[in-house]
Order: C-alpha cells, then structure tokens, then sequence
C-alpha cells in the first residue's frame, strides 16, 4: 500500500493505477543480490492496515521468522510525507530511529519521485531499503529463509504446485486484490461497474472451487489462500461500504464465508489481524473519497469466531508440520482491533 507524493486527497480523483514494485532486490541464501538471508539483519515495515502488507505478517508468523526479522508496525493514519511510526515512543523506530519509512526510501534512493509503499524491508546496520516487492516477499521468505524456519514449518509454496498456485495467484490478484481498488478508486461510471463485475464474477468462481475442497490448491495452507485472504477479511469492513463493492456482503456467501473464517481461526490469520487499524486507514486517509472522515461502526465483528465447518471437508492446514505457537509478546493485536 503506497502513500504518493501527491496526497491523500488525490484517491477518488485521478484513475488508478497500481505502482510497480520500484525496489526489487530479493534477500536469498544466496546473496545474489547483495542482500544474503542473516538472522536479525533485516526489519519488516508493515501496515497492518493494508492487505498488501497483511501477506508478510500472515507468512512471517506461519514459518516462525519472529526472531530472524523483526517488526515494525506503522500509524494505520499516514500523512503526506509517509508512513509514521506514531505508535512508537517519542514518535521513532526503536530499532531503525526514523520518524518516517520514506527516510529509509531516501537512504536508498534521494529523491526517489513514487510512492513510499508497505511491506518494505529495511537492511538495519545501513538503515537503507533493500525492498518493496509485495509479491515477491513473501515467496522469499517461503522459499530463501528456509534455513531460518522454526520446526514444523509449513511449506507455503511447494514446488510441485507452484503452477497452480501461480495460475490462481493471478486470477486472484487481478479481479480481487486488485479490483476491490479499481473499483474504490475509480473515476468514471464505466470503470467502476467493470471492476466492481469482475470482482464479484471471480469471487462466484472461486466459491465454486472453494466449495468442495477446504483450500485454494491442493489440501494444505499456501502462498494462495494468504493473499486471497487478506483481501476477504477486509471484505465487509471497508470494501463493501468505502469501495462500493457490494453486490453482496462476504457473510452472505457460505462457502467464502467459512472459507474466511476457517483462516481467520487458524494460528497466524486472525491474530495479525486489527480490524481498528483497517478501517481507520482506508476512511480517514482516502479523503478523496470519504472526505468526513467518519469512520463506521459496524460491522459486527463477533461472527469471525462463530463455528465454520469446513474441517469437514478434510485438508491438513500445516501439511506434515505444525500450527506457529503463540504471538510473540508485544506483537499482540490489540483488544479494539480484534472480534
């Protein structure tokens, strides 16, 4: 989720287009880049607002990289000048010492013209950016932090099933993560009704799949059912109303539904999930589009704990391994954040 040199008012009045990822470096084993895979290095800047950024923290607490990355968690309410670690005491990364993400954006590149965006990876000792590739992180962290996974790691994105999920990955990424934001942020009658379509033509095809089989590909938790999830969690809260989505609710699908739910219950989901950052974020800060800045009671969020049933349908969440353990202290989301 990026914060534009434009401002926050610009949402809602010029036609949106995602940013490519500026800052592509990958973190390996084997270093390729420059950037080698090193146990307390490297700081992870997220939102947890933004379901971009939602994908790093799912991943992160699933393959147990809490000591080997650390955490930095920003104000859900940017401004114009980035990201803010509000949150923090005196207003800094404990960690980084800066005020803003965009100063880790200008140790890398001064003047840097886009978006200052998360998740975002600091290289610590040099307070420089190493990467802003949400599509790319988290696979990394799948796949090149291997030999930094706690015991019992699930295996997020298995190489026998990297086409599918990549095939269904795009599907999803083009007509939901992406389209909810096309639709919110769209200028023109003809270009709202057409995202707000295909969201909805491809959230039907994905309860058929859904349907009779508990997860997206094959019978365990991937990198697929992470990112489709950290957009339906936030599906009724902010997308339904805010972005104009709402053919229908999410609670008015069974299957994507329990499907949600049955995520959101399993270790490593819900709890990297603060609804309060959410909605605060997405009605305060898109003043393009919700100049009062009211931010909406509802909804009801004690339907997320509510049974889901889709054990029935067999799967093994964690594969051969084993659910994370619980949140690290002072990672904990908050009481007015959770159901």
């Amino acid at each position: 989720m990026s914060e534009g040199r434009e401002g926050n008012s610009a949402y809602g009045h010029k036609a949106f287009k995602r940013s490519r990822s500026h800052f592509a470096d990958r973190i390996t084993a084997d270093g390729r880049d420059g950037w080698p895979v090193e146990a307390g290095r490297y700081r992870l800047v997220v939102s947890r607002a933004c379901p971009w950024a939602s994908r790093a923290l799912v991943a992160r607490r699933l393959l147990g990289l809490e000591d080997a990355l650390s955490l930095a968690v920003t104000d859900p309410i940017q401004d114009d000048r980035s990201w803010r670690f509000t949150l923090d005491p005196d207003g800094r990364d404990p960690v980084l010492g800066i005020r803003f993400l965009s100063e880790a954006y200008d140790k890398r590149e001064t003047g840097y013209p886009g978006g200052v965006s998360v998740p975002a990876v600091v290289d610590v000792p040099s307070g420089r950016l190493v990467t802003n590739d949400f599509q790319q992180i988290t696979l990394d962290l799948a796949t090149e932090w291997t030999a930094l996974h706690r015991p019992g790691a699930p295996d997020l994105y298995p190489k026998e099933r990297r086409d599918e999920i990549d095939t269904v990955m795009a599907e999803v990424y083009q007509d939901v993560n992406n389209g909810v934001y096309r639709a919110g942020f769209a200028t023109g009658q003809r270009e709202y009704e057409q995202a707000c379509t295909g969201v909805f033509r491809r959230l039907e095809l994905l309860a058929a799949r859904l349907a009779g089989q508990r997860y997206l590909v094959g019978d365990t938790i991937t990198e697929a059912d992470i990112r489709l999830f950290t957009t339906l969690v936030r599906f009724d809260a902010v997308y339904h109303g805010h972005f104009k989505c709402n053919r229908w609710k999410l609670a008015e699908n069974p299957v994507l539904w329990a499907y949600t739910r049955d995520l959101f219950q399993t270790p490593g989901f819900g709890d990297t999930v603060d609804f309060d950052h959410i909605k605060r974020h997405y009605y305060q800060v898109h003043t393009g589009i919700n100049p009062t800045g009211i931010v909406p009671l509802g909804p009801d969020l004690s339907g997320w704990l509510t049974p889901h049933h889709r054990e029935e349908l067999g799967g093994r969440p964690f594969g051969d391994g084993t659910p994370p353990g619980p949140v690290r202290a002072g990672e904990e989301v908050p009481p007015q954040g959770r159901p």
